[in-house]
């Protein structure tokens, strides 16, 4: 089956294209406006190492208005973008609800944070991993609803408890992620072979 995206409805692309690419990581991204800001994002991904970028498609609200979180990134430049992992998982879920501009998801839903790095949002108690990012460009997708916004990470948290080898730097840790329109942790690891 050959399916012509030019036949389909924004809705059914972004369900096709939600079930096909699999798995995708969830960037839980704090922001500071009127209010703290939370929200999970699944449409996000590395882009770059050199300079070390990543991206994220934000939506807009119903109403057109941009979500809090692009609006913060515009105006304040900096977010915390949080990797998710079982603990917190219910706390994500939560926070993807649509709230007034003057609500904030931490205080709402009881997430409690703690200061990381002087000059950022802070980040919920107990995440693993962190990027501390500036915002640093949007992508025009003409037509789109959606904005990818491009972020350059200035640190990386990593929680002490789930480095396995701090001189590698390897890490053992088991992150959230979007699966078609459920959420899963990846649990088998596939030795790799070598290459001849």
């Amino acid at each position: 089956m050959v399916i012509d995206f030019k036949e389909k409805t924004a809705s059914e692309r972004y369900h096709l294209m939600a079930s096909t690419v699999i798995p995708r990581p969830i960037a839980w991204i704090v922001t500071e406006g009127e209010v703290l800001n939370i929200a999970p994002f699944s449409y996000f991904t590395p882009l770059s190492s050199e300079p070390a970028t990543l991206i994220v498609s934000i939506g807009h609200r119903t109403n057109g208005n941009p979500k809090d979180t692009l609006r913060n990134l515009r105006e304040g430049r900096k977010c915390v973008v949080c990797i998710v992992d079982e603990d917190h998982f219910e706390a994500m879920h939560l926070s993807s609800k649509d709230l007034d501009a003057s609500q904030s998801e931490l205080e709402v839903f009881g997430i409690f944070t703690q200061k990381q790095i002087e000059g950022f949002p802070p980040m919920p108690e107990g995440i693993k991993v962190a990027f501390f990012c500036e915002y640093l460009q949007e992508v025009d997708l003409k037509g789109s609803k959606t904005i990818p916004v491009i972020l350059e990470i200035k640190h990386l948290y990593l929680n002490n408890e789930i480095i396995s080898d701090k001189e590698k730097i390897s890490l053992k840790f088991s992150s959230i992620a979007r699966v078609g329109r459920e959420y899963a942790t990846l649990n088998k690891n596939i030795t790799v072979p070598d290459i001849p």
